[in-house]
């Protein structure tokens, strides 16, 4: 694509080419970071693959960007990410407006998961949580909830885990404090655990 030189940068403002690369720069480092934690990720997947195979669910959440994360994994063990695999029992607890809303207002924020776990969540099922600050106190809350109900805890989180930290069965953080940065790393995750899953499974075509 060509543009006149009075249609360049029209809308950049100051954000100077170092800035983004830097930006460039500061991605690669962290899926680098994400490269070097695979025996995790693969001890992950196993743990996933397992639950599912025993017929067991997994519940998803997350805030913001982290509640599309929860939906886009949940997208992809439902439906399929490679293969066509078997529809695989994953739920984002953050995608029913009218339950998060009536949640929020008669009880209290900080409940909007707990209230759900408690509803759905069985022994053995896991619930997985998306957390780029690793401090988010509703994810906090519905962390204790599950283990009170036996369930198994994975968190993804930036900040080296924040709060989140030692708190669950399994985890997977980068140290970057760049929301940015922690979301790319988040869907890289996501990626490599569908592609793992699906393998697991046999096509159903």
């Amino acid at each position: 694509m060509t543009m006149s030189s009075s249609q360049k940068h029209v809308s950049s403002g100051s954000v100077s080419d170092d800035m983004l690369h830097q930006q460039l720069t500061d991605a690669i480092d962290v899926l680098r970071e994400v490269q070097a934690q695979l025996p995790d990720v693969r001890l992950v997947a196993d743990m996933l693959i397992e639950a599912l195979r025993a017929g067991k669910r997994l519940y998803l959440i997350g805030n913001g960007g982290s509640a599309l994360d929860a939906q886009h994994f949940a997208a992809e063990l439902v439906g399929h990410f490679r293969t066509n695999h078997r529809p695989l029992p994953a739920f984002a607890l953050t995608a029913d407006g009218g339950i998060l809303t009536s949640l929020a207002n008669d009880f209290d924020f900080n409940h909007v998961f707990v209230r759900q776990l408690e509803a759905y969540g069985m022994p053995g099922d896991v619930l997985i949580v998306f957390s780029t600050s690793g401090n988010s106190q509703n994810a906090l809350e519905a962390i204790n909830s599950a283990r009170s109900i036996g369930m198994s805890t994975l968190v993804f989180a930036g900040n080296e885990g924040g709060k989140m930290r030692g708190r669950s069965d399994f985890s997977l953080f980068i140290s970057s404090k760049d929301t940015a940065r922690i979301q790319e790393a988040h869907l890289v995750y996501i990626h490599l655990l569908s592609e793992l899953i699906d393998a697991a499974f046999p096509s159903t075509q």
